[in-house]
């Protein structure tokens, strides 16, 4: 599935590459649509790569020579992580390294020396390996935040991101946290509402104020997890510091930033720099800017650029350990074919119905026939 010229996509076929030395060559046996992609198609980013597509699990066709780890043989069903810590010409379905919405994908010499092809000792079940990639940010975030003991867990963003976070919380976080999940749309706070898992206080983020936000948190330690498109990333952090203000508060910028990354919350930050500090699960423990606000309270922000293996394994092991609990949220499952009109119907809308169901997460099967 490729992007063309004008960035609609469509189907083409293209000679299946050959495996040169370290490069492993993958079939794609079920791959994500995430709120990144959809940026790039709407074009609120500029990644370059024709095909798209950085969640998912593989299967391995061929090993090209030189490929050093035994475990990457074919057969083997692996997951790849798409942020290198140190290279940056590798960024799966975003730069020059085409994605996994295809039949084959060419695993690049860089990527493999570095371990970011991980063999799965467990497959999540059916579509669920669509959900590994998000699950482990959710993981990279809990770690980071819950080492502030939080007694409450806030979340903005009504995607795949959001819907695990709060899905994790007393998980990861313990028992006894609270959740308040905050909504961009009022078709995603009725979707909540009928859900199995849900936060203890949902709510809708238009004409959401200050005060009615603090007092859905209170005053206990606060984490606040942003996971949101980067249009609506600066509005909610400022949102939550008002509501927070005289809070012991820690925050994490999961979604992207619009230009320029600054807040008058937070004089002289760069908060782009601050969310670039964490890449691909590096530094361990990641580094956290202590920071003041226009108000005088002290606050805690991270951000981060992708995940370590580590994370990305104990994502898929929870998603086989519980599956129900996240079977919901893959929405849809498509062909390539059955993808192509979904996603270019996305990229001109904001509207998440698909089929008269709200979208949360699409799981495309490249194998499936069209």
């Amino acid at each position: 599935m490729v992007r063309d010229a004008s960035g609609l996509l469509h189907l083409s076929p293209r000679p299946t590459p050959r495996p040169g030395p370290g490069e492993l060559l993958v079939a794609p046996v079920v791959a994500g649509v995430c709120g990144t992609d959809l940026q790039m198609l709407r074009g609120v980013r500029d990644d370059a790569a024709p095909v798209l597509g950085h969640e998912g699990v593989a299967r391995i066709v061929a090993a090209g020579p030189g490929v050093r780890d035994p475990r990457l043989v074919p057969g083997a069903q692996v997951v790849v992580n798409p942020t290198h810590p140190t290279d940056p010409s590798f960024l799966l379905g975003h730069n020059t390294t085409d994605g996994l919405l295809q039949e084959r994908t060419l695993i690049p010499a860089t990527a493999v020396d570095e371990g970011l092809v991980l063999p799965l000792p467990d497959v999540p079940p059916g579509v669920l390996g669509a959900l590994i990639e998000p699950l482990a940010v959710v993981r990279y975030a809990s770690l980071a935040l819950s080492e502030h003991r939080p007694r409450t867990l806030l979340v903005f963003g009504d995607g795949t991101v959001g819907h695990l976070a709060v899905r994790t919380a007393r998980r990861w976080y313990g028992p006894e946290v609270r959740t308040v999940h905050v909504h961009h749309t009022e078709d995603g706070l009725e979707w909540s509402a009928r859900a199995r898992h849900s936060a203890d206080v949902r709510l809708g983020r238009a004409g959401l104020s200050v005060r009615r936000l603090a007092e859905a948190i209170g005053d206990d330690p606060l984490a606040v997890l942003i996971a949101t498109p980067a249009p609506a990333t600066l509005p909610c952090l400022e949102l939550a510091l008002d509501a927070a203000e005289g809070v012991d508060t820690v925050v994490d910028l999961v979604g992207g930033l619009t230009r320029p990354p600054t807040s008058t919350r937070l004089p002289g930050v760069d908060l782009a720099a601050l969310r670039a500090a964490n890449r691909a699960g590096q530094p361990q423990p990641p580094h956290i800017g202590r920071l003041g606000t226009a108000s005088g309270d002290k606050v805690r922000v991270l951000g981060h650029r992708g995940v370590a293996g580590e994370h990305l394994l104990e994502a898929a092991a929870e998603l086989c350990r519980e599956p129900d609990r996240y079977r919901d949220l893959v929405t849809h499952v498509v062909s390539l074919a059955g993808a192509v009109p979904v996603l270019n119907r996305l990229a001109d809308t904001r509207d998440r119905i698909v089929s008269g169901r709200r979208l949360v997460k699409l799981a495309v099967r490249p194998q499936e026939p069209s």
